[in-house]
């Protein structure tokens, strides 16, 4: 998911790689991605054609690399956020990621992925009513099942709005 995360991030314009490391850190909830992960993912799509790595002048005087996402690059990206199987929707990452670019896909793949993630969030509610009904839980135990399961109840209810916004 990290690489499509820096994808991602470069789709609407050219940028620097730490600024790539820190906007991809934000819509991660974190500060900056590690280098180690970053740079290794944009010399691979460099390689790859994904991306065009150019450099610029700094606000310092050094030389700084701007890396640009190329046409076969966004193409790539969409066909990547595009792909979304039953895996990507038990994760709550992978969904919503997905999710802020749905105005780039298709109506009917948006609503595949909202199908499939709808589909993976009851069945993680009926485990979670199994596990309710078939395990003494105790007082704290109970508190996160019921916990879950508003989660996944309210997440349910995002996904109802979600389809009804039809990308406007």
């Amino acid at each position: 998911m990290n690489d499509l995360l820096i994808l991602a991030v470069l789709l609407v314009g050219p940028k620097h790689g730490y600024r790539v490391k820190r906007e991809a850190g934000l819509m991660l909830g974190q500060d900056n991605l590690h280098s180690n992960l970053v740079y290794p993912l944009l010399r691979r799509f460099v390689a790859e054609g994904f991306v065009k790595q150019k450099t610029a002048p700094g606000e310092r005087g050094q030389t700084r690399k701007m890396y640009s996402l190329t046409p076969r690059g966004r193409s790539t990206l969409i066909a990547r956020i595009s792909d979304f199987t039953e895996q990507d929707a038990k994760s709550e990452a992978a969904f919503q990621l997905r999710v802020g670019f749905f105005l780039l896909l298709s109506a009917e793949v948006r609503e595949r992925i909202l199908t499939t993630r709808e589909a993976a969030l009851q069945q993680q509610d009926q485990r979670m009513a199994a596990l309710q009904q078939g395990m003494e839980l105790g007082i704290y135990g109970t508190e996160i099942v019921q916990h879950r399961r508003e989660h996944i109840k309210a997440e349910l209810d995002w996904v109802r709005r979600l389809r009804q916004l039809k990308g406007k």
